[in-house]
């Protein structure tokens, strides 16, 4: 039977009532909270016979100008999600000419060798000391982004437990879910306290009532709009208590963000493989910082051989989700965790810490109510109004919330005019909607003056 066509232009909402905006803005929010905006094409520019080939190059020049400036303003007001923007990896430029590509195991070199295992396996082990593991009793590698580690952390939960059930609370990132639909997994969306982490009565009450199956957790490390960090340790208390052995679970410890900023906090909990947790992954574009998204997994070695296989064509061996892999992110990451050490990464979170308790006080100063999470640098506050402000702060917006992730890019200056620029929006919005009723009266006021006339 013949299939109909589906169009990409027909999946997008009408934007015909969106405001007049700046060219780098986002169009306009209409309709459902949840917006598609159709991204605009820029034309490859063919050679052409009416043009010469200097007119051509500057006129090339003359877009990247352009998309550079575009990105340095939006750079400047960016406030809403997690990404470290203050890096500068001039000093590797020259290595942008070759075509670096990690693919396969990071442990056992292929038959390509332009790579950087050398740089990956060094970062592997610096995050391995971190979490706590030897060396020979780990294995992982630099992922393309956070999700590739949610996805693979999941895999070798569910390899290793094929009828296992995944649990993940509701304010977990979307890409565990997107793991239990890709993987054809059972998957138990668990409830959550007010803070954003695990209801622990609902994930014991929903473990017990499939206590015949293996359970893979999946425990938020810094949820996604809260900030919010699920207890391990209660955790695994609940596993004990509804009569999991640990053959039985698998933990998978998402990161992201604040995976990578816990472990520098005195009073945190720690996130260990000395526990019986099965891996974590983290982002390395969000706290660490780098030009391309990018994030670290590790797991156990004697979890990992359930998916790990021989790849005669790479002379090799591969586990890893995606096979060929960014050479150039791991030297990003071995050259600014080298340049600041295991103390430099301490004193940028500590400075993202109380950056965030500032921004906290100057908004309640301001009479707009917020929530800040003990674990957490996510600000949460009320929903600009003004679609206009949320836009230019690139603000990451939820229901009636929005949040502001305080990164080492985030300085109290910004702090500042983020929170004076909200205030004038509010202010807007007010007045705008006291002239609004001022007018609805008038107009009432004249109706009421030519009925009574008549």
């Amino acid at each position: 039977m013949k299939q109909d066509k589906v169009l990409r232009s027909q999946r997008i909402k009408d934007n015909s009532n969106a405001v007049a905006i700046a060219p780098y803005q986002a169009l306009g929010v209409c309709g459902p909270i949840i917006t598609h905006h159709r991204a605009a094409a820029l034309d490859v520019l063919e050679p052409c016979p009416n043009m010469s080939e200097e007119d051509r190059l500057s006129a090339i020049h003359e877009v990247l100008q352009k998309y550079q400036k575009k990105l340095a303003e939006r750079t400047n007001h960016h406030m809403g999600y997690p990404y470290n923007l203050d890096f500068d990896f001039g000093a590797l430029e020259g290595l942008n000419k070759f075509s670096i590509n990690n693919l396969g195991d990071p442990f056992i070199e292929s038959n390509y060798g332009v790579h950087s295992r050398e740089f990956e396996v060094g970062v592997l082990n610096w995050f391995a000391r971190l979490w706590e593991i030897e060396q020979e009793e780990y294995w992982g590698y630099i992922t393309n982004c956070g999700t590739e580690g949610n996805l693979h952390g999941i895999l070798v939960g569910r390899e290793n437990h094929p009828d296992g059930i995944l649990y993940a609370s509701r304010e977990t990132h979307y890409s565990v879910f997107k793991a239990a639909r890709m993987y054809r997994m059972d998957a138990e969306k668990v409830d959550t306290l007010e803070s954003g982490e695990i209801d622990y009565e609902d994930l014991k009450a929903r473990l017990a009532a499939n206590s015949a199956r293996p359970a893979i957790i999946n425990v938020n490390i810094g949820t996604t709009v809260k900030g919010a960090v699920d207890d391990l340790d209660r955790v695994l208390d609940i596993l004990t208590e509804t009569g999991y052995t640990e053959d039985r679970f698998y933990i998978h410890c998402d990161g992201a963000l604040f995976g990578m900023m816990m472990p520098f906090i005195k009073e945190a909990p720690m996130v260990s493989f000395k526990k019986p947790i099965g891996s974590v992954s983290v982002s390395g574009h969000k706290f660490v910082g780098a030009p391309v998204p990018c994030g670290v997994t590790i797991t156990r070695m004697r979890y990992v051989m359930a998916l790990s296989s021989d790849v005669e064509y790479l002379n090799s061996r591969d586990a890893t989700i995606m096979g060929s892999r960014n050479g150039h992110a791991p030297i990003y990451l071995w050259y600014t965790l080298t340049l600041k050490g295991y103390e430099g990464i301490r004193q940028d979170v500590e400075r993202c810490m109380r950056n965030a308790h500032i921004l906290k006080v100057m908004l309640e100063q301001c009479g707009i109510k917020t929530m800040l999470n003990d674990l957490s640098n996510t600000v949460v506050f009320e929903r600009p109004r003004e679609e206009a402000f949320v836009r230019k702060w690139q603000l990451a917006c939820e229901g009636d919330i929005a949040h502001v992730v305080v990164m080492p890019n985030i300085t109290i200056d910004k702090l500042e005019e983020f929170v004076q620029d909200y205030v004038n929006s509010r202010a807007r919005v007010s007045i705008a909607a006291a002239k609004r009723i001022a007018s609805e009266a008038r107009a009432a006021e004249a109706s009421e003056g030519s009925d009574a006339e008549c």
